[in-house]
């Protein structure tokens, strides 16, 4: 699928699981007559299993349900759960699921970490949202900090494309795919001029990153990123230095209370190289931030599954939506504003950690890294699988990704694949 700017566009922004589970699921209940949805975790909990009963009814109503979870980031549902999906008529894929290698997780890369849902090709939305609970601010203090985009309009188009494509069985080159059931015609819903953009293995390796190096290099008065996991490669780093040098106001808003500690630690070997040139840093505090949204001059703006890490812009499965709709810009905007006023904590240069040689040296290996890592991601283990249902469901008391007897068939990357609860949230 090759990503094109579309026109006709409604888009709204939905911030955390407050807004964004009503609205999904309330449009998912009237459905009538296909389901698509992909989420790299899915927990069995309230919100998890609020999603099990809607997309049972759905099935049991005979609309086309599939659901695709990650291998690594689901593991651990349980078979019950998905046996209840299952008998209903969802079809349900996991994408590339691997047992434990004496004790450990060997399915570390190359994860499916987007998350989208779609609704009749009709409605879609996709953001940074899992299906777990922990999204909702009554989780507590690890509740976390989050964006989604709803979208209507020919854009639903590409998007739906993305996800038929990822349980739609394999055919042969030379044959035309006839994808899936009889789907809403591409109608005008909006204004807004938009872009679906996802990255994978093979074809469209730096497709998210580069559309965020050139909207920053295009910028001429604001770029504000809210990113939870903050370790991008040189090339982008260089053109938010370059941004701040040229008199571009570049503020980035990261995690200060990280739902894992060396992500942190990570990001602030960043500090002193950014700082230097200008740029503002701003930690949220309150509590994890799981954001992965920019905005750029109040006219771009960008909301999706990509951290700006290795992982996402290297190895994962991502997929964010490109706006450029200065009410949508805007709404995001002061959002963000807000957010940085009220919940942030600044980060000057007498906050950034001292420029010890020790820092220094790590700084210096941080960069030479993250200019290389690209590179070294095309050693790191890949695979193709076809895109298949779970064949053989896992027993009551089994978590997905160990069923009794056979492992279920992953889903498809167009190039490949190959990625405990806690560290399931680092990049998730």
């Amino acid at each position: 699928m090759a990503g094109a700017w579309k026109d006709g566009n409604r888009v709204r922004l939905l911030e955390n699981g407050e807004e964004y589970f009503p609205r999904v699921f309330e449009t998912m209940a009237g459905a009538r007559n296909e389901l698509l949805v992909e989420t790299f975790i899915l927990f069995d909990d309230a919100v998890g299993r609020q999603l099990q009963q809607v997309l049972i009814d759905a099935a049991r109503r005979g609309l086309r349900v599939e659901l695709t979870v990650d291998g690594y980031g689901s593991h651990d549902l349980p078979g019950d759960f998905v046996n209840a999906l299952t008998a209903a008529g969802v079809r349900v894929h996991v994408f590339d699921p691997r047992p434990r290698l004496f004790g450990f997780r060997v399915n570390i890369f190359r994860r499916m970490h987007r998350k989208i849902v779609v609704v009749d090709g009709r409605v879609a939305f996709v953001g940074g949202l899992n299906f777990s609970h922990d999204h909702l601010r009554d989780h507590g203090p690890a509740a976390k900090q989050d964006y989604a985009v709803e979208v209507e309009g020919p854009l639903v188009a590409d998007i739906r494309e993305l996800a038929e494509g990822a349980v739609a069985p394999p055919t042969h080159w030379w044959r035309r795919r006839q994808v899936g059931t009889a789907v809403a015609t591409r109608q005008d819903a909006g204004n807004a001029v938009a872009l679906f953009v996802a990255r994978d293995n093979q074809h469209r390796r730096d497709e998210i990153e580069s559309h965020y190096r050139e909207a920053i290099r295009a910028a001429r008065r604001e770029v504000i990123i809210a990113n939870a996991y903050f370790f991008p490669g040189y090339r982008l780093l260089r053109e938010l230095r370059n941004a701040a040098r040229r008199g571009v106001d570049v503020r980035l808003v990261l995690q200060g209370n990280p739902d894992m500690p060396w992500v942190r630690w990570v990001a602030l070997t960043l500090y002193d190289y950014l700082l230097q040139a200008g740029v503002r840093i701003y930690e949220f505090c309150e509590r994890p931030l799981h954001a992965k949204v920019a905005t750029i001059d109040g006219h771009w703006a960008t909301v999706g599954s990509s951290n700006l890490d290795p992982l996402s812009l290297s190895l994962n499965l991502e997929a964010n939506v490109v706006v450029r709709d200065r009410a949508f810009a805007g709404s995001l905007r002061e959002r963000l504003v807000a957010l940085m006023a009220r919940h942030c904590v600044v980060i000057g240069p007498e906050q950034a950690p001292p420029r010890t040689p020790w820092r220094r040296l790590l700084t210096f290996l941080a960069f030479h890294a993250t200019r290389r890592f690209p590179r070294w991601a095309g050693l790191l283990p890949g695979h193709q699988r076809p895109a298949l249902p779970v064949t053989v469901t896992p027993s009551a008391n089994d978590p997905l990704g160990a069923p009794a007897g056979e492992t279920p068939h992953s889903a498809r990357d167009d190039a490949g694949s190959s990625a405990d609860r806690k560290s399931r949230a680092s990049a998730n």
